[in-house]
């Protein structure tokens, strides 16, 4: 086993990539924040809706300061790496560079949303499949310590009603829902799992409120907040109610611990399942703040 994996960014559209290099890379970053056995070597750098060529030549100097090769040729960004992390801002642009990564034999992370709709969605599972590529994709806020520590202080106690509240940005394109309301949906999932069925979603102004139906009568709700950059919720069984308040500080290396095991051959703490059925809770969401009603959740 190699004492250290070399990790192919792709994308510089978001914060992200530079964020995750950061603890892997910069000599400067805490002790306790530093993670270790992985080194971001390359980038894949690329204008979208989300970031121009000033933020990126930002970027790219941040990065080859902690000796990252920012580069425009794809070939060059993934000859010479042992896994691969698509950091794109931009969900359009999700299924265009799996596609590209997915055949080259090498875990993949890819970060949140899993595409930009169900139906892009649902072509990288199946191309997942037909390379037989290790991936999994998700946000950092379902491995928060606070969210984790009080599901598991309920022991076998089942969820009945979750409830999860976030910040909702707005997207310089697509769907700002998609875009950024997958935190708080991924949070209700950790949470409550699998089995959505239904979701009614109204936007009030302030926030969209969506009602999450499972088919065993559990039910969730998840409030995208405009504004306010905090996330938490409760977790309420027949007998109890446990609160928790996400710490952000630290989202981006309980995140990257995980991906780190990943690519060292451990089981996706997600499965891909999972993460194609919130992003089919979003899309019907959407679908709900059109059509004013209930819509079903598209099953995989």
């Amino acid at each position: 086993m190699k004492s250290e994996l070399k990790v192919a960014i792709i994308g510089l559209d978001t914060s992200h990539s530079v964020a995750m290099p950061k603890l892997m890379n910069d000599p400067a970053c805490p002790e306790d924040m530093k993670v270790s056995g992985m080194r971001a070597v390359t980038c894949l750098r690329f204008e979208t809706p989300f970031q121009g060529k000033s933020g990126l030549d930002s970027r790219q100097a941040q990065l080859e300061g902690w000796g990252v090769k920012v580069t425009e040729d794809f070939d060059e960004a993934v000859a010479d790496c042992d896994a691969i992390m698509l950091e794109i801002n931009d969900p359009s642009y999700h299924l265009e560079y799996f596609r590209r990564v997915s055949g080259l034999g090498k875990p993949v992370f890819l970060d949140k949303p899993l595409a930009s709709n169900v139906k892009e969605g649902r072509e990288i599972l199946k191309l997942a499949r037909e390379h037989k590529v290790r991936v999994w994709s998700g946000s950092s806020l379902p491995f928060s310590p606070a969210l984790l520590n009080a599901k598991a202080s309920l022991g076998e106690d089942p969820i009945i009603i979750g409830t999860c509240y976030g910040a909702m940005g707005e997207a310089p394109a697509g769907d700002s829902l998609i875009w950024y309301g997958v935190h708080s949906f991924e949070m209700l999932q950790a949470l409550m799992g699998c089995g959505a069925q239904r979701v009614h979603s109204l936007d009030n102004g302030v926030s969209i409120v969506t009602s999450v139906e499972y088919a065993d009568g559990r039910r969730g709700l998840i409030e995208s907040i405009r504004g306010l950059w905090a996330y938490g919720g409760r977790m309420q069984t027949k007998g109890r109610v446990v609160p928790f308040q996400v710490d952000s500080s630290r989202l981006y290396y309980d995140l990257l611990l995980r991906v780190r095991e990943f690519f060292l051959g451990g089981d996706a703490p997600v499965s891909m399942e999972q993460t194609f059925e919130g992003l089919a809770m979003m899309e019907a969401a959407r679908k709900s703040l059109t059509n004013g009603g209930a819509v079903a959740c598209e099953a995989l």
